[in-house]
């Protein structure tokens, strides 16, 4: 038994009309009678296609305005009967209800309300009901009714309909089926999403997420992984709605390390100063700010030029020719900024493998959102970390206090070791990363390593001094004991930016204070695991 099924009626109600009318031409062809709604019927009749109301389907007029108009047992016992079950044919002609064996519905643009800032008033009006219920009943009958709810879907429905002299098959309408239901699912979900927001529900009790597929993934972190990369329903910009103007495609690492960048380089306001993140291993090797761009890629550069080979760079102003020449000079997998100049398009165009996409713009630390993490048989959802520290906020616990420049460096410190994997230890000066200890299972060692960077670094550069003399410490939780902070003395800081809270905060301010260091507590700390 054949299992194709020809299309004789449809129903057509879409918000987006984007070819719709290229869909109804070919219907019309094949002898397909059409039913639709409002602007849909508006817009198949403007090009002289016969098209019947659903009101003149229903003998019920559109009311309550629009809310009500095809929640009715002739549109839905037309997508949901069973054409092969005597009980449903006999009720059929019964009640008069004519078959539906097309639905092309894609829903009223909520999310598209929600994103230009529109008032609660009109959000609610622009959640669909009857859109969803014909969606998810035409799926659920996918063994006779063929559902759409995609415009890019509409070729491939075609060529089905034409292969197949009028009909489509099984295996395509379950797949439309599936995809339906993921239509209606992300739909609810950003509802959901959106009313928890204006309850100022934090912890809602269904945490629904949804994304939309932006490319299917070569591979994951290994080549023996499968991966893809979806983009959620939030406003944030970054490595998901760029755009990408050269470069192979990006691959999950690419991507991961990408959005660690650009993160990063987030916390720095573009008004007030140039600011460059390179990153290896959603690590940072080298951030800084500077009078330019050039310089501030320079500055980053100089704390690691090993690791930041291969790196990812992350810039919070639009890059340009002088940048673009400067970072050349190395093998980059991938350059992020708000925008690139012609001139910089340019000199990328000689490194064909180069990555480069800009994002319009950068993300407010205060519009942080939030952050899933998955578990085995869960996943953790928190608050992303978007807590900022000023001068106003830090509690000087040393007999010395800082100096303006050590200020400026333990603050900038500061919003580098947020995203610097814990244990963290930064080091700058100049308002530069000299030195870098990260992911360790001891803060000491992150100590050493960091202060060995910038001994190794202070070699390449033929410097007589380690980096890290004279720089400012950032640790991004509290010091347990005082070993660590001496190791950051003997490398020459002189002072220090930390949470605090710890059982021994005595003891490290004493040693701090024997040391002749500047030393402030936070009162948060910034664990990254």
């Amino acid at each position: 038994m054949s299992d194709l099924y020809p299309i004789k009626r449809a129903l057509i109600s879409v918000s987006d009309k984007t070819d719709v009318i290229k869909l109804a031409e070919a219907l019309f062809k094949r002898g397909v009678e059409i039913i639709s709604t409002g602007g849909s019927a508006a817009a198949i009749r403007e090009v002289d296609i016969p098209v019947k109301d659903v009101s003149e389907l229903t003998e019920f007029p559109e009311m309550m305005d629009g809310r009500v108009k095809t929640l009715h047992p002739k549109v839905h016992g037309g997508l949901l009967a069973l054409r092969h079950e005597e009980k449903h044919i006999a009720a059929m002609k019964e009640h008069q209800i004519a078959e539906i064996d097309l639905l092309v519905v894609n829903l009223y643009p909520f999310q598209n309300t929600v994103a230009r800032g529109a008032d609660y008033e009109t959000c609610i009006e622009n959640i669909d009901i009857g859109g969803p219920a014909m969606i998810r009943a035409a799926a659920k009958n996918h063994q006779f009714v063929t559902v759409i709810t995609d415009a890019a879907d509409y070729d491939k429905f075609l060529s089905e309909f034409e292969k197949n002299d009028g009909c489509t098959s099984q295996n395509f309408r379950k797949k439309m089926a599936y995809k339906a239901y993921a239509h209606t699912a992300g739909y609810d979900a950003s509802i959901s999403f959106w009313m928890s927001e204006q309850e100022k529900d934090a912890i809602p009790s269904k945490f629904i997420e949804i994304g939309s597929l932006v490319q299917s993934l070569r591979y994951g972190e290994n080549p023996h992984q499968k991966a893809a990369f979806y983009k959620d329903a939030s406003s944030r910009v970054g490595v998901a709605s760029a755009i990408q103007h050269q470069g192979k495609e990006l691959s999950y690492n690419n991507i991961n390390d990408t959005d660690a960048a650009f993160e990063l380089v987030c916390e720095f306001d573009p008004s007030l100063q140039p600011a460059c993140a390179i990153i290896k291993h959603a690590n940072p090797c080298g951030v800084a700010v500077g009078p330019n761009l050039k310089e501030a890629y320079k500055s980053a550069f100089n704390c690691d030029q090993t690791s930041a080979f291969g790196g990812i760079v992350a810039l919070n102003q639009t890059l340009d020719e002088e940048t673009a020449e400067e970072i050349c000079r190395i093998f980059t997998e991938v350059v992020i900024a708000p925008d690139a100049t012609k001139e910089a398009l340019r000199v990328f165009e000689k490194k064909k493998n180069l990555r480069l996409l800009t994002t319009g713009g950068l993300n407010s630390q205060k519009d942080a959102g939030r952050s899933i993490r998955q578990v085995s048989g869960g996943f953790l959802v928190q608050d992303r970390d978007d807590e900022a520290i000023l001068e106003s906020n830090l509690n000087i616990v040393t007999k010395r206090k800082p100096s303006d420049v050590e200020l400026e460096d333990m603050l900038f410190a500061w919003k580098v070791a947020k995203h610097v994997k814990s244990n963290a230890i930064v080091y700058a000066k100049h308002r530069a990363t000299v030195g870098i200890g990260a992911g360790q299972m001891s803060r000491v060692d992150s100590c050493r390593i960091a202060a060995q960077k910038s001994i190794d670094m202070a070699e390449n550069l033929a410097l007589d001094l380690p980096l890290t003399r004279g720089s400012a410490v950032a640790s991004d939780a509290f010091f347990p004991f005082s070993d660590g902070l001496m190791i950051a003395a003997e490398a020459g800081a002189t002072a220090v930016i930390q949470p605090g809270g710890s059982m021994r905060d005595d003891e490290v301010i004493k040693s701090a204070d024997d040391a002749n260091l500047a030393m402030a507590f936070t009162g948060i700390r910034h664990f990254r695991h």
